[in-house]
């Protein structure tokens, strides 16, 4: 590049995160109570929960609490849960409860995503959310040109959303309704947290995985330079390198 890469502050970029996540957080729990009231989820789980008390089973019974039994408790505990999973209406009623938490989830963070971390970005352009506006961070793709609406949907929906979200949020829900993981659903848990925090610690640009996906960079809005477009990039690169030549010829007129 002919221009200096002027990279947004670590702290700045932090502290944007931890606004937008905050709000990204707080906007996703509005919807999910709005999609529970409407899909009545909180009336499946009060079945449920009168299935659990019908068999005397506590759902709030650890593996710590069990071991801590006698083994009379122990036997007997067992067996009431076997008549919990034997009785097909409870399991309709866990069943529905699962698929409706994973559907509310989704979709309510995905709505928080496309409102938050697209559509604003795009009003604001230069893909500014609201915490990267408030801290002067700006979005670019690698060659200096600004963002646009197939760079940021990329950004957010495939970067963000599905794979540094949904993947964790989706394997935290099956650990929530006690569904058994196998290891590389574990590896996958750690890993991806573990991965982006590398990749954001670690790499030149301090370029996390929605970055690395599309291609962008996150830099100081004030002194960056921004191309419109790449024929722009191209025009000023070429300006940039016939006023070197020239300089060059006129320090130096016997070449």
């Amino acid at each position: 590049m002919i221009y200096d890469l002027q990279k947004g502050s670590i702290w700045k970029r932090i502290s944007a995160f931890l606004f937008d996540l905050i709000l990204l957080a707080t906007v996703a729990a509005l919807f999910a109570i709005l999609f529970s009231w409407v899909f009545g989820y909180d009336g499946y789980s009060d079945k449920l929960a009168a299935k659990y008390e019908e068999y005397g089973v506590d759902r709030d019974f650890t593996q710590s609490d069990f071991n801590n039994a006698t083994e009379e408790e122990q036997n007997a505990y067992m067996a009431a849960v076997e008549r919990l999973e034997a009785d097909e209406q409870a399991q309709n009623y866990f069943s529905t409860l699962l698929y409706m938490t994973i559907a509310i989830i989704t979709v309510s963070i995905l709505i928080s995503y496309i409102l938050l971390e697209f559509v604003v970005p795009l009003l604001f352009k230069n893909g500014q959310t609201l915490g990267k506006k408030i801290f002067g961070i700006a979005l670019m793709r690698k060659n200096g040109v600004r963002v646009n609406g197939p760079v940021v949907f990329t950004r957010t929906v495939i970067g963000k959303y599905a794979v540094e979200t949904m993947i964790p949020v989706y394997l935290i829900i099956l650990l929530f309704f006690n569904q058994a993981l196998d290891i590389f659903q574990l590896l996958l848990l750690v890993l991806i947290p573990l991965v982006n925090l590398g990749f954001f610690l670690f790499t030149p640009n301090r370029t996390a995985l929605h970055d690395l996906i599309a291609d962008t960079v996150a830099v100081d809005f004030q002194q960056q330079m921004i191309f419109e477009s790449e024929e722009a990039m191209v025009e000023y690169k070429a300006r940039m390198h016939r006023e070197a030549v020239e300089n060059d010829r006129e320090k130096f007129p016997e070449r």
